[in-house]
């Protein structure tokens, strides 16, 4: 059973879903701010040379994405006829010495329409998430659907991070290792299984070190936020208009504590808490997916297609935890050569939770063929999740980048003994997810770089308005990070947005949330703080 990677409803799962348990004023690109570590003021870097402030861009038709971006088809032409174009922008490998070795970024745009006849604003930035996701084919995928309105003023830009795609994508597993990694088990029963669990995540990173340690310590979200500031400069923008979405949120924050004279009209939707640390998160996103299995169960009862008889959620709950517990050493058959494992199956139940229309429909699917002996649909659903598109091109560096990106920006590190002590909380917070989401703080475990702060610092004293989006029903980021980006943005920067609602991310589901934004946009209108959409 293949799957269209271009599809809406891959763009959803793989480039919103990406954000793990684990999860930084000049107008001079590169002199201004630091550190992003919650510690006040940034402090000053060196100026970045002129040979990258100056570079002209030589933007050309787009080529098929490579596998590391996780994609197959080369971009189609909007509806109004406007081509994508892509180019490669310099930037340095280390912001600390600006004039040493350089690597490349990977971007893509399609020009501002002309026929609105609406002025061109500048260019629109946007960052997808994870960390991890490769912007390049998911704004191509989303641009028709979602932002064909913003490309009445905007040149839509995207870019693959550093550490991303074919940025200096992080490399780490071959397709067969990493077919093993993600079927194995993730939530030991007794400690020759947490050994086990250990000594795979430390292999992980072992290979992670041997085939990208040049890059490993230069991937954080800090060098990813000044890498935003270069590309305001060389796009010929006075500010930087950014929407960010999930772990976007994040780097648009760091990038507004680094650079706040430099923040145009920015939107974040999916909002990162950047109070909490890794053990935090994991443990409001053990709440949030508790709560949206929970509203997918309800949901799911008063469908024809559900897996469940009758209108009781609590029997569609039973049936998944039975099936989980049975997955424990005897995997599912698939149409596939690899069977669907308790981990492989976990990970499509959280994927399917994130979008309430394509990912609830995909679950509802694959849950109602368990119970014909059948795992294929699932399995198809957490490839998806894991960036595997097929056996030729095997997975997109998504997972490889995220765990570099967490383990530089976050400086915990746990072992097999910290989240024993934890297990009962996050138990409390999710019987379904709760071993699964523990067990991945161990992440970072003999990560071979340092984490930079237990936090991430995004106090914006001077900023623009930022519109900070949170949606109640949100599974990966918590509705309360929304009110906490706010609040840590400042007084008169964050604008907060409330959607009530189901899913991560809100923009192009909800109309009115959607109609405050394009405005906001397109117009510069504001809207009122604590505006609430239903």
């Amino acid at each position: 059973m293949p799957h269209h990677s271009s599809s809406r409803t891959t763009a959803v799962l793989v480039s919103l879903a990406v954000l793990a348990v684990a999860t930084v004023t000049a107008c001079d690109p590169g002199s201004g701010t630091g550190s992003g570590s919650g510690s006040g003021a940034p402090a000053a870097t060196p100026a970045v040379p002129a040979a990258l402030s100056d570079q002209k861009l030589n933007w050309t038709a787009c080529p098929a994405p490579s596998a590391a971006q996780g994609a197959d088809q080369k971009p189609e032409n909007l509806s109004d006829g406007t081509t994508w174009q892509c180019t490669t922008m310099k930037v340095p490998l280390d912001y600390a010495k600006p004039d040493g070795k350089t690597i490349g970024l990977a971007l893509i745009r399609a020009k501002a329409s002309r026929e609105s006849g609406r002025e061109r604003i500048g260019s629109l930035v946007f960052n997808f998430g994870g960390p991890g996701a490769s912007g390049v084919p998911t704004l191509s995928d989303y641009a028709e659907d979602e932002f064909i309105k913003l490309h009445e003023g905007y040149d839509l830009v995207s870019f693959d991070p550093r550490g991303v795609g074919n940025s200096a994508g992080v490399e780490c597993l071959d397709k067969k290792a990493m077919d093993a990694f993600m079927a194995a088990d993730t939530t030991p029963d007794d400690a020759a299984e947490e050994k086990a669990v250990v000594r795979r995540t430390r292999a992980f990173a072992e290979a992670c070190e041997s085939k990208s340690g040049a890059v490993l310590d230069h991937v954080g979200t800090e060098e990813a936020a000044r890498d935003l500031d270069l590309m305001r400069h060389v796009l010929g923008d006075k500010k930087l208009n950014y929407f960010g979405i999930s772990y976007g949120t994040q780097l648009g924050g760091v990038y507004a504590h680094l650079f706040p004279k430099n923040v145009g009209r920015t939107v974040f939707d999916g909002v990162v808490d950047p109070t909490n640390g890794i053990l935090a998160n994991g443990l409001g996103q053990a709440e949030g997916f508790e709560g949206a299995l929970q509203s997918f169960l309800k949901d799911c009862s008063k469908r024809e297609d559900c897996f469940f008889e009758g209108d009781d959620p609590a029997v569609g709950e039973k049936l998944i935890t039975e099936f989980m517990a049975s997955l424990d050493g005897k995997p599912l058959s698939t149409e596939f050569d690899r069977p669907l494992t308790q981990n492989l199956a976990l990970n499509a139940l959280a994927g399917g939770l994130y979008s309430e229309t394509d990912g609830w429909m995909m679950l509802r699917l694959g849950l109602a063929e368990v119970a014909t002996g059948n795992g294929t649909s699932l399995l198809v659903l957490s490839d998806i999740l894991n960036g595997r598109t097929d056996d030729a091109h095997g997975y997109s560096n998504v997972n490889a980048a995220n765990t570099a990106v967490t383990c530089a920006d976050y400086k915990d590190r746990f072992t097999a003994d910290d989240v024993r002590k934890h297990l009962p909380a996050y138990r409390k917070a999710s019987p379904g997810f709760g071993d699964w989401i523990a067990w991945a703080l161990l992440q970072c475990t003999g990560w071979p770089v340092a984490g930079q702060a237990p936090t991430v610092d995004v106090s914006a004293d001077g900023a623009g308005p930022i519109l900070v989006v949170g949606n109640v029903g949100d599974p990966a980021t918590p509705y309360e990070g929304a009110k906490k980006m706010a609040d840590e943005l400042g007084k008169g920067v964050g604008v907060r947005l409330t959607v009530d609602g189901e899913g991560h991310g809100t923009y192009g589901d909800n109309d009115c949330l959607t109609a405050i934004v394009d405005k906001y946009l397109l117009d510069g209108t504001v809207p009122k703080n604590d505006t609430t959409c239903s």
